[in-house]
């Protein structure tokens, strides 16, 4: 199932993994940069007509109305709704004290004020994937830190069904987290409708969440004129594991990223024989009675691997290098070996902490760095919807006294401009 790798000979199948997300998006960049064009030019009747090609329905109004909200809450299954409201409320709490204040200070009690002004961008938008698969934890993820944040207005673009709606958990998820704006739009014409505006659709001034590639390749496009999280690649897990371990609950763990898709990554890495071996039986075992085995056992043999070291230091080394998206640590000692973590998108310790209860209900975002970007990257956060401003004051004896040093620097770069600028009001 998963094939055994000695740690001297990873360095191929390193580099299979980095390279798996060097998509040539030169065709594809084709195809978007028509959407985003047709888009800017015929604004709803462009996104009309993607909808209609794309997603197979005509609509008369790409907006959601109260009413469709309304009616979608009230046919939640109870009991879902009372577990999205508990994963509204730990995501919440975990965002909220991410939170941060304008700050100034006077430098060594001088006539000088310096500080930074944090405020909220003023409309974000939120890209939710649906029409076959529909994902309520997403829009969790990603509306919360932004209203959070003080965000005015949280627009939310995701694509309908065949009959033209929203699955009911997601507009019942926006619903408890307060966006404000829904339209049934996807593909690469829902961000050119955020990026720049269409006769419904306000233009946002941020775009966050996930989407295919097609989504992905505008997001990039339109990154010079609006901001973006990042660009999401295919999923990955690690699993540091050692002769103590659980065989069948990392076979699990590895298999509940397999099934995303087929370039997913699921890795284990240990220096135990015995538990590679036993981890391959389990994976076996459960694979045959999932839904998506074929994707999964598609995803384990191309992109999965374990990783045999020479000790535990070894197995932390290479995960450094890795910097997976998520990061298991099922060994005797986890909150000790977490420490000699560098790069990771988020960290699981011990036998029952599962990458899906960060998913779906813990609290940290689930917007997390793949494809190594861990290394200079961070989860999607309330940082994400915010803005900082610096603010200076001097007075003029300030300036006087800092003046020389000042036009010291600007004549050394050529600068007599902005020389000048300091010299004038001491004239």
């Amino acid at each position: 199932m998963l094939r055994v790798i000695e740690s001297g000979q990873s360095r191929e199948f390193l580099n299979e993994l980095f390279d798996r997300t060097t998509t040539d998006y030169k065709e594809i960049y084709k195809v978007v940069e028509g959407i985003i064009e047709n888009v800017k030019k015929n604004g709803d009747d462009a996104v009309k007509e993607y909808t209609e090609r794309f997603d197979g329905v005509k609509l008369d109004s790409i907006e959601v109305t109260g009413r469709e909200i309304e009616e979608a809450v009230a046919r939640v299954d109870s009991d879902l709704l009372e577990t999205i409201r508990k994963s509204y409320n730990n995501i919440k709490d975990y965002h909220k004290r991410q939170l941060r204040e304008s700050t100034t200070y006077k430098p060594n009690g001088k006539n000088i004020i310096l500080g930074q002004l944090v405020n909220p961008i003023e409309k974000a938008g939120i890209y939710v994937p649906g029409g076959k698969a529909a994902y309520p934890s997403t829009v969790l993820m990603n509306a919360v830190p932004a209203k959070l944040a003080g965000v005015e207005e949280v627009i939310m673009i995701t694509p309908p069904n065949k009959e033209g709606k929203i699955q009911d958990s997601i507009l019942a998820a926006a619903s408890i987290s307060g966006v404000d704006r829904i339209f049934k739009v996807g593909g690469a014409q829902g961000i050119a409708a955020l990026a720049y505006g269409t006769e419904s659709i306000p233009k946002v001034f941020k775009i966050t969440g996930p989407g295919n590639i097609y989504v992905a390749a505008a997001k990039k496009m339109v990154s010079d004129f609006v901001g973006i999280d990042m660009i999401a690649g295919p999923s990955e897990i690690l699993v540091i594991a050692d002769k103590s371990s659980n065989p069948r609950y990392i076979a699990a763990d590895l298999i509940s990223q397999a099934e995303h898709d087929e370039m997913a990554a699921s890795i284990l890495v240990t220096d135990s024989p015995s538990l590679i071996r036993n981890v391959n039986i389990e994976l076996k075992k459960i694979t045959d009675t999932l839904e998506r085995k074929d994707i999964i056992l598609k995803s384990l043999t191309t992109y999965g691997a374990a990783i045999h070291t020479n000790g535990l230091q070894e197995s932390i080394d290479i995960t450094n290098e890795i910097a997976p998206e998520h990061l298991e640590i099922a060994t005797v000692n986890p909150f000790e070996d977490y420490k000699k973590i560098k790069n990771a998108g988020a960290i699981f310790l011990g036998n029952y902490t599962p990458e899906p209860v960060g998913d779906y209900f813990a609290g940290p975002n689930h917007t997390l760095p793949t494809s190594s970007t861990a290394k200079f990257s961070s989860p999607l956060s309330v940082d994400d919807f915010i803005k900082k401003t610096s603010l200076i004051y001097y007075s003029r004896d300030a300036l006087e006294a800092t003046k020389d040093d000042i036009i010291r620097f600007a004549e050394n770069e050529g600068l007599t401009g902005h020389a000048n600028s300091i010299k004038i009001r001491f004239e």
